[in-house]
């Protein structure tokens, strides 16, 4: 109760009036350094209260009957969530370390264990034992009774596949994680345009697209619904709310951490669910994002304003370290598109993973819509990173490698450097994971081993870019914190302009 996700989390379902949820406070009055009133003082049913929760008391933790008649009433509760307030006492391995810290999570020793067999009537030197009876008992009720739901869930999904085939199948399909037909039709295609269009725009136009062709597919924003471009505008779209659960758009209010829990928790129920903020709060969603990874679920994060982009806004609003974070958590497949088709490539790869959690990572100003008649296809974003242009004949002597906003950044010194005769090959390079995940053979066309003359742009921490740079490569990245300024006056102050990027790569052919 005193973690910050459990207010947050609190907070929402009373408003949403969840009255299919039970929460259950184990109220024992210690905590690792000792009792709970060193740190923790307040009213916890008041605040329950004033969170619109229908909150009961259980004196005694070992009163059964209590216990099933607060089940009960809240079971009958409608309309609002239910807390239960559970008083009980720490059970200790010595009664003489009841009231000190060392007691909490200390395991009984060898003489006690024994003392507390002997209690039971146990043979007190029996290992892993089971006492005659548990086995039968077990199986005479919860096994016979699980044995009976799911025969009759069985025969009533049996019933509802007669009557409504078409959503029972969808049904099916959401257990298996698997998507329906035609779910990528119509998916945008954006022409090339040097003015190009915002990553979170693409993003938005991505979304309205796939939620209609994905039933099952919903959520929503941490307050920046407006800036994120996530919200579902489509005719019966609506909002999810106390009145609609119906809706398609989540509305999580300013909880980040409790929206990427939430967003867990509906891909647990297998629901295909997606949490949007800026870039820079994915650090108070970070735990719940840490766990969509271990937890293997197909979760969805979009993240927008992704760097300097945010300009005025000033370095508490501008990413430094979150790319470098997030590519950390083992797992996690994180994606910094470059362009509006790139998005959409995106978004192609992540709808179809089953066991992994994507975070996609856009751009609040426009950027440059590449002519894909030119350069090569968006799809290549499904490898992580590749060829994007190339030097006359494939045969360059240095590679530019960038993602995101930094990609046209790429380009347009590659037109520069080819113009003087220098052989350069622009890498986008979306995702770092996809990529490692690519047989050798094809890592190395991409980055060939013997050009070692390679330079990375990305308006994020250097730290990590030797990997593919190498230790005389060079690094167009972020070594400080941002600042408060105009977009272009950013991009002069740290280096991110073509004309730099063409000088950075020419040094760097002259040291070689």
């Amino acid at each position: 109760m005193m973690e910050g996700v459990a207010s947050e989390a609190a907070s929402l379902a009373g408003h949403l009036g969840l009255d299919n949820l039970c929460w259950i406070y184990d109220n024992n009055h210690i905590t690792i350094e000792g009792n709970t009133n060193i740190a923790f003082t307040e009213d916890i049913a008041a605040r329950f209260m004033g969170y619109g929760w229908n909150v009961l008391r259980v004196g005694d933790a070992n009163d059964v009957d209590l216990i099933q008649h607060a089940l009960e009433l809240f079971k009958k509760t409608k309309g609002r969530p239910t807390f239960i307030i559970l008083d009980s006492h720490i059970g200790y391995g010595s009664p003489h370390k009841q009231d000190t810290a060392e007691a909490h999570g200390e395991p009984l020793g060898d003489d006690e264990i024994k003392l507390t067999k002997r209690a039971y009537g146990w043979p007190e030197d029996a290992k892993f034992l089971v006492p005659d009876g548990v086995r039968e008992h077990f199986a005479a009720g919860i096994g016979a009774r699980g044995a009976d739901v799911r025969k009759k869930w069985m025969e009533l999904f049996a019933a509802y596949r007669a009557k409504f085939p078409a959503l029972a199948t969808e049904i099916e399909q959401m257990q298996k994680r698997e998507l329906p037909a035609g779910w990528d039709k119509n998916l945008p295609v954006f022409p090339a345009d040097p003015k190009g269009m915002a990553g979170r725009e693409a993003s938005g136009k991505v979304l309205n697209v796939l939620a209609q062709n994905i039933p099952w597919l919903i959520g929503g924003s941490a307050d920046l619904g407006p800036s994120n471009k996530t919200a579902l505008t489509f005719a019966g779209a609506g909002n999810f709310q106390p009145d609609n659960y119906g809706g398609k758009n989540l509305h999580y209010g300013i909880r980040e951490h409790a929206m990427a829990a939430t967003v867990n928790g509906l891909s647990l129920s297998k629901i295909r669910a997606f949490g949007a903020t800026f870039f820079i709060f994915s650090d108070y969603a970070k735990p719940a994002i840490r766990l969509s990874a271990l937890m293997e679920l197909p979760a969805i994060y979009i993240f927008t304003h992704d760097a300097m982009g945010d300009g005025e806004d000033g370095p508490t609003h501008q990413p430094v370290e979150q790319l470098l974070t997030l590519r950390a958590i083992p797992g996690l497949v994180t994606l910094r598109p470059g362009d509006a088709n790139e998005v959409v490539e995106a978004y192609r790869y992540m709808m179809q993973l089953r066991h992994q959690p994507a975070v996609l990572v856009l751009s609040r100003q426009p950027l440059p819509t590449l002519d894909r008649n030119k350069y090569a296809s968006a799809s290549g974003v499904a490898c992580g990173a590749y060829v994007l242009a190339d030097a006359p004949g494939a045969n360059p002597e240095i590679i530019l490698i960038a993602t995101g906003s930094e990609v046209s950044l790429a380009v347009a010194a590659h037109e520069k450097l080819i113009t003087e005769g220098i052989r350069s090959r622009v890498v986008s390079m979306p995702s770092w994971d996809i990529f490692e995940n690519q047989p050798q053979a094809y890592r190395n066309s991409v980055l060939p081993p013997d050009i070692t003359a390679r330079v990375a742009i990305e308006q994020a921490s250097t730290f990590g870019w030797e990997r593919y740079v190498g230790t005389t490569g060079r690094i167009i990245g972020m070594k400080t914190f941002g600042a408060s300024a105009p977009l272009k006056e950013l991009q002069k102050k740290f280096g991110f302009e073509p004309d730099n990027v063409a000088a950075v790569a020419k040094d760097l052919l002259r040291e070689k």
